[in-house]
């Protein structure tokens, strides 16, 4: 019998800033188009939710285009559409939802409302190709920490851990308004660090003592560290001294990156878990990625992280969730599906 070609998936994500269209046959990406409003917000010091959607609106049937053309295709080669349903911002999520039910009507193909946390998981297919076995998700986004394992993206992942106050794409972002430096904070304090020391100043690692590690073992928190540090900032501005910008954004990403790494790499050894991915818009910074790979490699844990354009939000994630739950057979969303913008991460379809 001929070798028929794997499914083209069409993706779709609109949860906060970006417009993302992606295209995806199997683990192999086609396409991966994306229109950023990050600097409308910028003045603002944080995402706008109204400017957001009416930035989708705008963005959405250019970024289609560009896409398509990209992958040299047309909308009726397409075999499926996935789009983000949840977790977001509620009308931003509507803008792509309402966009992906017109076309998938225009068309006449299948509809999936699909995880846009579990899809930062399923972008690292698309750079190592499918999971085999079981791993250790460290899932670090804007608004997510959270630890997850991972059997197959498009069944139920469990939930190890997560955070308990602000997840730490918040922190980088308030840490960064607090020493004088734009939004988004994750690529301003990485560049300010470079020149600091992350052993000049020690911040607190939060849930790391032998107490809180017999309560919350998987679980993070940021909040203590933000305050730390803003503490420390105000007392050094009290007594006149200059605020070593460089070093404060150095021992702050050093604290992150190593209550993150250390946390994720313990829950691989004590669950006998040999890989580990690490996903979201956080793992984009390259402290992360560097301590990752670092204790990765002490403890013979193989380390899965896609490039750097597959971290933060895209369509291309969800297309490659959208080609796995495809690939499961398992059935389409409900025509009427509603967007949810507090959709848990243990939910891959709506």
């Amino acid at each position: 019998m001929p070798v028929t070609s794997q499914p083209l998936i069409l993706g779709i994500e609109t949860s906060c800033d970006e417009t993302g269209v992606g295209l995806v046959r199997g683990t192999t990406m086609l396409a991966n188009a994306v229109a950023s409003s990050v600097d409308e917000h910028a003045r603002f010091g944080g995402v706008v939710p109204e400017v957001a959607s009416r930035a989708h609106l705008e963005a959405m049937t250019p970024t289609l285009h560009r896409a398509l053309d990209e992958a040299g295709v047309g909308l009726e080669d397409v075999d499926a559409i996935a789009v983000t349903a949840g977790p977001g911002l509620a009308g931003a999520l509507m803008v792509g939802v309402s966009a992906a039910k017109a076309l998938a009507i225009a068309v006449d193909k299948p509809l999936y409302g699909v995880n846009h946390l579990v899809g930062h998981v399923a972008a690292e297919q698309l750079e190592n190709g499918a999971l085999t076995e079981p791993v250790v998700a460290l899932l670090v986004s804007g608004g997510h920490t959270e630890l997850l394992e991972v059997s197959d993206v498009a069944s139920a992942a469990k939930l190890l851990g997560g955070t308990i106050d602000d997840a730490a794409g918040e922190a980088f972002d308030k840490i960064a308004r607090l020493i004088g430096l734009p939004y988004p904070g994750g690529p301003h304090i990485q560049k300010a660090a470079a020149d600091g020391d992350p052993s000049s100043i020690r911040f607190p690692r939060g849930l790391t003592s032998e107490r809180d590690m017999t309560r919350h073992r998987y679980d993070f928190s940021f909040s203590g560290l933000k305050t730390a540090v803003a503490r420390w900032v105000e007392t050094a501005e009290r007594d006149g001294v200059p605020v070593p910008v460089a070093d404060v954004a150095a021992a702050f990403q050093e604290s992150v990156a190593d209550v993150l790494t250390r946390k994720a790499v313990l829950a691989c050894q004590e669950r006998d878990i040999g890989t580990m991915v690490l996903a979201g818009g956080v793992a984009a910074n390259a402290r992360v990625r560097d301590l990752a790979r670092e204790r990765c490699a002490e403890a013979g844990i193989e380390l899965r992280q896609p490039r750097l354009s597959l971290c933060t939000d895209n369509g291309a994630m969800i297309a490659a969730l959208g080609a796995a739950v495809v690939e499961q057979n398992l059935e389409p969303s409900a025509p009427d599906f509603a967007t949810d913008s507090s959709l848990p991460v243990t939910q891959v379809l709506v």
